[in-house]
């Protein structure tokens, strides 16, 4: 990376002085920007992208420039450099690709509307105004917006409204930020408002298209986060209010602009009424999430794009410290044990895959860096390391220093570590590094050679893998205390195994808590010794036990065929950690089968004898004051039978549709997807499936939607099939945003597959004007990966998908999904038989 790449090197900007003139009607944006600030030399950059730019002026005289559409630059040649003031007017277009300033489109009671809003992360706010469109680029906003406004329409920014003159409204001055935080939007909006202990504003604004009481969930939550994070920090919260807002067109899940959050509404609105615990914990934690950053990113942000994880992977460990904190009985880690442990893991093994911390200066580099399973995932799972080895009260300490230190500035990874080393005597940053520089992540293998107890450590890899001797510091949590907590080398000797067995008096273990970023291949001795043991043993251990060897069967370290007579052992767990695991697992053994198989059939009843006990006892309603465990594994469980074919489970989703198809929305939306799926696949009709896409249409309930996509995409009838595909490219009916989810369903499906991969080969051009330059759009690459298993589609995966390879943005993702497929083929051929005859086993 070199530095003169940044405009910031030529021009430091220390305030901006926004107006637009928004025009709804003619879909145009009028605009003039006015920034103060230094140029350290005469010949000078600001960012740009689709802007008609019709004059510029440095300290109020017209001066030449070029507009240089590649580099997304306005180059400018002052006669001096020093102080300037630079004006620059220009015209620019109201897009609809959910990036700059956009339109957001939905109905009330059938008639048409829209609100417009912001995304400008990574690299947008070019889009919207001129400016140094890079994170180090700090400097202080006003903005003034006009826009061709009606009676009961509301405007909010990242700050509050001064004042209106002349239809004209202008906000107060911003605290110092970057671009891409900027946020503003306006439209027919409703809104509930609230106060925190220090005096912080609250919001929840949404459209008028919800009933008011689907915002009291999310203001709830934002209220008391911003609070815990405020005591947590030791840092008060340094703006006036804190607007969280739904959008009905996002591309992203969240946005955490300064002042003003924007979420897809999915992830903020939902019916307090009707809505599932699980999706609940998701919707708390995505808006503890965005109020981490308020801080972390925003206070503090990243210098460079490079560092992107430093500010999503604290974010993404931040949303479980606040959640547990303010809703303690959800036990909302095991949700991360469940969800984030497993995608980082899966993708941290396979070769080429992005380290967390990555060099980066091409704009759709940088979007591609946003990989939710490494920056997201991972890096938490690095924080989290941290925080167990330094504990709460240091890394309390360290953060304090660190907002101190750098509040209204900008950061790199090493500031945090020096801060968090300082706070806890522990040199974090030598620890830390060998996990961000580096791809991939170490198996250890816990051995009894010769008597005596071993350890030693390499990458593992799913599929090929080059070893390039990369070693970790790995915090080891074993229960054995005369183990060490740091491992680091190659090889490490405990001792006689009988002494340290006969010390500990319980199986020995490394990992303990599932905290550290990496597995564990136990010889037979050590993990037998656990399976002994297992009922003794906590859900985390037994969730781990399982994750374990399902990675060590992926990478072909131990056979799929050893792990399921071990199955059952778990069918019966009360904790819904253990439940997820298991069915995670089991769902595993689906690839080696084909659709109507005897060794389906056989497979179908494995699942049978793993989900019937527990069906009997969860039943399929919702019970009055049942544990959250019970709330959480029931649609697990629900799954598992259906997939069973248990005609029972397929009778009793059937009867419960009968008794509400005149109110499906009104099912509990814990066993709706799964009725709706049932009613589709096994008594379905084209009257049906119409009148769940009215539906989908008319309801403003993303919950509601989302039962009816999985419900629509698992139809068997080919001509329904192609009758949805046809609507794919239909936004009235299924938006943008919403469309990967749709694909993926149909995909899925083994009578939909052929359909959904020819229809994304011959409309590749019109997804990739609709979604491409967005950060999303690399995965619906991933979303085929995780379908195709058989050598026939691989070869067609290539022959697409090759050609494409050095497309911005898509290179890694296209090189590493080739790679999945390929293990995922290759596995299959060589485990097949040995599988299924497992399997037949336990069934007969």
């Amino acid at each position: 990376m070199t530095e003169t790449n940044h405009f910031y090197e030529t021009f430091q900007p220390s305030h901006y002085d926004l107006y637009l003139d928004i025009n709804r009607e003619t879909k145009l944006i009028s605009g003039k920007t006015t920034i103060t600030g230094n140029a350290s030399q005469t010949a000078i950059s600001l960012h740009q992208k689709y802007l008609k730019v019709t004059a510029v002026e440095a300290d109020g005289q017209t001066v030449d420039f070029q507009l240089d559409q590649p580099s997304e630059a306005i180059r400018i040649n002052l006669k001096q450099a020093g102080e300037t003031t630079l004006t620059v007017t220009y015209i620019a277009p109201l897009t609809d690709s959910m990036m700059g300033i956009y339109p957001s489109y939905y109905e009330v009671n059938g008639e048409k509307k829209q609100i417009i809003g912001t995304q400008f992360e990574t690299t947008f706010a070019r889009q919207a105004f001129p400016s140094i469109d890079e994170p180090e680029a700090k400097a202080t906003f006003d903005l003034a917006i006009k826009f061709d406004e009606h009676p009961g329409e509301t405007i909010i920014s990242n700050m509050p409204e001064v004042r209106t003159e002349n239809g004209v409204h202008y906000f107060d001055t911003t605290m110092k930020m970057s671009t891409y935080l900027i946020a503003f939007a306006f439209g027919e909006l409703q809104s509930k408002q609230t106060k925190t202990k220090s005096g912080v504003t609250v919001g929840v604004f949404g459209t008028k298209a919800h009933k008011a009481s689907k915002l009291d969930f999310a203001l709830d939550i934002a209220k008391r986060s911003i609070e815990f994070y405020e005591d947590f920090y030791q840092t008060s919260y340094p703006l006036p209010h804190s607007w969280q807002l739904a959008l009905p067109d996002f591309s992203a899940g969240a946005m955490e602009n300064w002042g003003l959050v924007t979420y897809r509404e999915a992830y903020l609105l939902l019916d307090p009424d009707n809505t599932s615990l699980e999706m609940k914990q998701l919707v708390a934690t995505v808006i503890a999430h965005e109020l981490a950053h308020q801080w972390f990113g925003d206070l503090v942000t990243m210098k460079w794009w490079d560092d992107l994880w430093l500010n999503e992977s604290f974010a993404n460990m931040m949303e479980y410290v606040a959640v547990d904190a303010i809703e303690p009985d959800w036990h909302i880690w095991e949700t991360f044990q469940t969800s984030e442990a497993p995608m980082a893991l899966n993708r941290d093994a396979t070769d080429g895959v992005q380290s967390v911390h990555v060099s980066v200066e091409d704009p759709a580099e940088i979007d591609a860096l946003f990989d939710s399973a490494i920056v997201y995932a991972k890096g938490a799972r690095m924080l989290v390391m941290v925080r167990s080895l330094i504990g709460d009260d240091a890394l309390r300490k360290g953060l304090r220093k660190y907002f101190e230190a750098h509040q209204y500035g900008n950061a790199t990874g090493a500031d945090l570590w020096s801060a968090l080393g300082e706070a806890s005597d522990l040199d974090v940053g030598a620890i830390m590094n060998s996990w961000l520089e580096q791809p991939g992540y170490p198996v250890v293998d816990a051995q009894v050679i010769d008597g005596e107890l071993t350890l030693k450590q390499h990458q593992f890899f799913i599929g090929e893998g080059k070893n390039a001797g990369r070693r970790w510091q790995i915090p080891l949590n074993s229960n054995d205390p005369q183990a060490p907590v740091i491992f680091k080398d190659d090889k490490l000797s405990l001792g006689q195994y009988d002494d340290v067995r006969k010390r500990l008096n319980e199986p020995f273990r490394v990992n303990v808590g599932n905290n550290s970023h990496f597995i564990v291949h136990y010889d037979d001795t050590l993990l037998n010794d656990i399976l002994a043991h297992l009922d003794q043993f906590d859900a985390i251990t037994q969730l781990q036990l399982m994750q374990d060897l399902r990675l060590l069967a992926e990478g072909q370290q131990i056979s799929y065929a050893s792990v399921v007579p071990l199955l059952k052992r778990f069918a019966d767990s009360k904790a819904a950690v253990v439940i997820t695991a298991l069915y995670s697992l089991a769902n595993n053994l689906k690839k080696f089968v084909l659709p109507d198989s005897i060794a389906e059939k056989q497979l179908q009843q494995l699942f049978d004898r793993l989900s019937s006990a527990q069906v009997k006892r969860l039943g399929w309603q919702p019970v009055a004051g049942e544990s959250n465990d019970d709330q959480l594994a029931r649609p697990t469980i629900l799954n598992a039978a259906l997939y069973a074919q248990n005609s029972d489970a397929i009778v009793a989703a059937h009867q419960i549709f009968m008794a509400n198809q005149t109110k499906l929305s009104t099912l509990s939306a814990d066993i709706r997807g799964l009725v709706l799926t049932n009613e589709v696949k096994h008594y379905g009709s084209e009257k049906l499936f119409d009148q769940l896409l009215a539906d989908y249409r008319q309801t403003a309930d993303a919950s509601y939607k989302s039962s009816i996509r999985a419900a629509l995409t698992s139809t068997p009838d080919a001509a329904l099939i192609g009758k949805l595909i046809a609507q794919f490219e239909n936004a009235d009916v299924i938006k943008p945003q919403d469309l990967r989810g749709w694909f993926r369903g149909v995909l899925a499906n083994a009578h939909g597959e052929q359909a959904a991969w020819d229809w994304i080969r011959n409309d590749w051009q019109w997804l990739e004007d609709t979604v491409g330059g967005d950060m999303e759009f690399a995965t619906y690459i991933t979303v085929i990966t995780g379908v195709f298993k058989t050598a026939d589609r691989l070869s067609e995966f290539k022959a697409f998908f090759e050609p494409k390879i050095n497309t911005p943005g898509l290179t890694r993702e296209i090189t590493m999904d080739i790679k999945v497929i390929e293990s995922r083929v290759a596995l299959i051929e060589a485990e097949k038989e040995a599988v299924n005859q497992a399997v037949a086993d336990e069934v007969e």
